[in-house]
């Protein structure tokens, strides 16, 4: 073969193999010279084996030309008179440049804050052995009007599994499975005409955030007269799972898969360990489990602008300036109003939605919840008919 036959020869294989290139790689100067390079050295290997290939016994030298108007030509050639490792790298650099378009990188993981140090008193307040329970009263949007009602929040520190994601029977047995977390019990009773709503939505968020920047588990679940319904969200590796109970025909049971997102559940958890640890600008965030059942949506991460401010002193709060952490997402806006200072006591909070389900035209209405009584106690030894009293230093009714 002349040299100028091996130019043609070249350059046609290059062109072939470039046509199958895409769009954007083919304006990637450098890919292309490394090509050249590569398939310049393939070819050379190529004339030099072609002329002891195809040289009989007997006969004299004769000139190889090269197919190269169409693919199968050069496929059926190649394999004839390459060896094998030379066939195989001119078909792997033919592959790198399928027509098909690049891959899309993976997503990054999850967006969650900085972990941030929990505060110097966190110890002496929340390792003291009781609970923290704040009363307030509610107005809660529902079938297109308000109605009150009562809601309690319950924090309180406890040893959880890491495998089974339930609360530790024995921590000091339990080793590397035993994980610290804040446990948020958020608790909402109204009526409805005759009937009454309870609400509960539980949260368990690891104090170390730095290693477990997740809730490990949130569960949330509504019961009134028609029935009750369930939600559970179990924290994977990059995802959550979730399961859903309901009486609902659309709803019924299912088992599905969360991508790992920020959980509008964990803010209120979040904000007693350290509000420094808010999540602030755009961001992507699932709305909370007991709103997206009351109102029939999805569980799916949303987009949303999480900011910090000040509210102006006002007679609700007794007068004082509370520090306040807004959501705003497309239709809904939650602004939550806490103490500027450690224990970062939740003062109250107003969720100003479209209320759909059960209206006979969606009408605007902001759920608000203010703060009556706080107190700390470990709740669980008042069960017997004489703690009841216990209610009324909460402001609860019996």
């Amino acid at each position: 073969m002349g040299w100028r036959e091996f130019r043609r020869s070249r350059n046609l294989c290059l062109s072939w193999l470039g046509g199958c290139a895409s769009p954007a790689a083919q304006r990637q100067a450098r890919v292309r010279t490394a090509r050249a390079s590569i398939i310049t050295h393939l070819l050379r290997e190529l004339a030099a084996g072609a002329a002891r290939e195809t040289q009989p016994p007997g006969h004299g030298r004769h000139e190889l030309r090269l197919r190269l108007n169409s693919r199968q030509p050069i496929f059926h050639y190649l394999s004839k008179i390459m060896n094998t490792n030379l066939f195989l790298g001119l078909m792997l650099l033919a592959a790198q440049c399928s027509s098909a378009p690049p891959k899309t990188p993976a997503a990054p993981a999850a967006a969650v804050p900085a972990a941030v140090a929990l505060p110097p008193a966190f110890g002496s307040y929340w390792f003291q052995g009781k609970a923290e329970l704040t009363s307030y009263t509610l107005e809660q949007a529902r079938y297109g009007e308000l109605h009150p009602g009562e809601a309690v929040l319950i924090f309180v520190t406890e040893d959880f599994s890491r495998k089974k994601q339930v609360k530790l029977d024995d921590p000091a047995a339990a080793g590397a499975d035993k994980v610290p977390v804040l446990k948020l019990n958020f608790e909402k009773k109204f009526g409805t005409g005759i009937y009454p709503y309870s609400l509960l939505t539980s949260v368990f968020l690891p104090l170390d955030a730095g290693r477990d920047p997740h809730p490990l588990k949130v569960t949330t679940s509504v019961q009134e007269w028609c029935g009750h319904v369930f939600t559970q969200l179990n924290l994977r590796k990059f995802s959550f799972a979730v399961s859903t109970k309901s009486y609902f025909e659309a709803d019924g049971d299912q088992e599905t898969t969360l991508p790992l997102a920020l959980l509008e559940d964990e803010i209120w958890t979040r904000l007693r360990l350290n509000p420094a640890s808010l999540p602030l600008g755009r961001l992507q965030i699932v709305p909370g489990t007991a709103f997206c059942r009351l109102q029939h949506l999805p569980l799916q991460a949303q987009s949303a602008t999480g900011t910090a401010g000040t509210a102006p002193a006002s007679p609700r709060f007794g007068g004082a300036s509370p520090t306040t952490y807004t959501l705003a997402y497309a239709a809904r806006t939650l602004i939550i109003y806490y103490e500027p200072t450690f224990p970062y006591r939740i003062l109250g909070w107003d969720e100003t939605y479209l209320d759909k389900p059960g209206a006979k035209t969606p009408v605007l209405l902001t759920t608000r919840a203010t703060r009556k009584r706080t107190i700390l106690l470990d709740y669980w030894r008042t069960h017997n008919n004489a703690d009841v009293a216990w209610r009324d230093s909460l402001g609860l009714s019996r």
